[in-house]
């Protein structure tokens, strides 16, 4: 077989299992137990453990106490690699943003069909607040981030509701649609030809936040970095 085939099945298939894992775990938002994983993805129990283990070995996941694996910090320092420049600009806004308002602040950035989280910074004098992880994804048609990316984006006659109302307020807003009983609130980091760039978002559970003054407050992170890019 020719070297350079690309039909059919992947390359390398430890290294497929491995990503779809990493993927997985993302999108769960949650440490998840090596027999769910597994069985999310069609693998034997044995395969899973060997492909989770060597994943820890590189910090790309980690244990829990109760031995269920979720996204380690290895992840979060392949993000910070991605769109270097975009990660520098949003960087101190989403620091201030997550202080101000007491709430996870994070960058996402759109790839393909999906909006894909790449910084995350979590506020310190908070007696809770919500982790957010570098690499979680999400259809971008789903919540408050995928809206912000959609903003710009030209209107149809098929736009969802939420996202008609946030091209009238400036800031998307979900609630549920990506982690159940989770609020978050977005808006676009708009580059010089009008399209979003990324989305700067929050997400929290505080049903008695002004969702207004968070929306402005994230408008106006979002415009700083954007200012800053140019």
């Amino acid at each position: 077989m020719p070297a350079n085939d690309s039909g059919g099945a992947p390359q390398s298939q430890t290294l497929d299992r491995g990503i779809r894992i990493l993927e997985h775990l993302a999108s769960a938002g949650a440490p998840q137990p090596v027999t769910e994983i597994g069985r999310a993805l069609d693998l034997h129990r044995s395969i899973t453990y060997r492909l989770l283990r060597t994943l820890e070995d590189h910090q790309l996941v980690e244990r829990d106490p109760l031995g269920h694996y979720g996204l380690g910090l290895g992840v979060a320092a392949l993000a910070r690699g991605v769109r270097t420049d975009l990660n520098a600009a949003a960087l101190p806004r989403l620091n201030s943003l997550s202080t101000e308002l007491g709430m996870t602040a994070f960058l996402v950035v759109r790839a393909g069909d999906e909006a894909v989280t790449v910084t995350s910074v979590e506020p310190q004098d908070t007696r809770a607040h919500i982790t957010y992880r570098p690499g979680t994804r999400h259809p971008v048609g789903r919540g408050a981030p995928g809206l912000a990316l959609l903003m710009p984006e030209p209107p149809a006659d098929d736009d969802r509701a939420a996202l008609q109302q946030a091209r009238r307020t400036g800031w998307a807003s979900s609630h549920g649609e990506v982690i159940p009983g989770i609020r978050s609130i977005a808006a676009p980091v708009l580059g010089p030809d009008g399209g979003a760039r990324a989305a700067l978002a929050v997400v929290f559970v505080d049903e008695n936040s002004d969702v207004e003054q968070v929306g402005q407050a994230v408008v106006a992170a979002a415009g700083k970095v954007a200012a800053v890019l140019r």
